[in-house]
């Protein structure tokens, strides 16, 4: 797949804002681990990485997608707060990822944060969306009520929230997609597990991501 036609609506917003407000970042994540629905993934694609997360810090602290909520069991999956130390992550210590920052403006944020209460307060209810990956394998969109998978669950809820996103539909979304969307700003690419280390050697953290968004 090539560069995808994406518009600049995000820049423009960023450099349209008043001076009163400030532009928020998230990031956006993906990765590849040792499991085997992600190596099926990966020999299907022949693309680097087989999943997505979307991060509210640079640290990762606050991380949401749709994937397994045991351990030890592949196929009873759902919306989930993620965790780089423990569960899958915590396991593969050789997990690849590339992290990226998308900055949105501060409506977009603020919309952002009450759909994704609406993910955490009725968990429960949301199921991955199995057919719907089998969908994108036949370039259809399969998709179905409160039914998700990582990239699909990504790509819907930032365009819900009032991200202009690239030309395609939520239930054909891909891991793909946000590696070559031309909107992110790649800021790591290597083991999951040398992240925070990274951020640490370069001086960046939450914090420092505050006071550069204040200036």
């Amino acid at each position: 797949m090539g560069q995808m036609n994406t518009s600049n609506k995000n820049k423009k917003n960023i450099n349209n804002i008043n001076k009163t407000e400030k532009d928020h970042s998230i990031y956006i994540v993906i990765s590849k681990t040792s499991t085997l629905p992600s190596n099926v993934i990966k020999m299907w694609t022949k693309e680097p990485y087989a999943h997505t997360s979307l991060a509210m810090d640079i640290e990762l602290n606050e991380m949401y997608s749709f994937a397994r909520k045991k351990l030890k069991n592949p196929f009873h999956c759902g919306f989930i707060a993620e965790d780089i130390t423990t569960g899958v992550f915590g396991r593969d210590v050789d997990t690849k990822c590339r992290i990226a920052r998308l900055r949105i403006t501060k409506e977009q944020y603020q919309n952002l944060r009450v759909n994704l209460e609406k993910f955490k307060k009725y968990k429960w209810v949301y199921k991955y969306n199995y057919i719907g990956i089998l969908g994108v394998m036949f370039n259809k969109a399969v998709e179905r009520k409160y039914h998700y998978f990582c990239s699909q669950f990504v790509y819907y809820i930032l365009e819900k929230s009032g991200v202009e996103m690239f030309n395609k539909k939520p239930g054909l979304a891909r891991p793909e997609d946000f590696r070559v969307w031309d909107d992110l700003e790649p800021i790591y690419e290597g083991k999951l597990i040398n992240y925070r280390a990274y951020l640490k050697n370069k001086g960046l953290n939450s914090q420092s991501e505050k006071k550069a968004s204040a200036m």
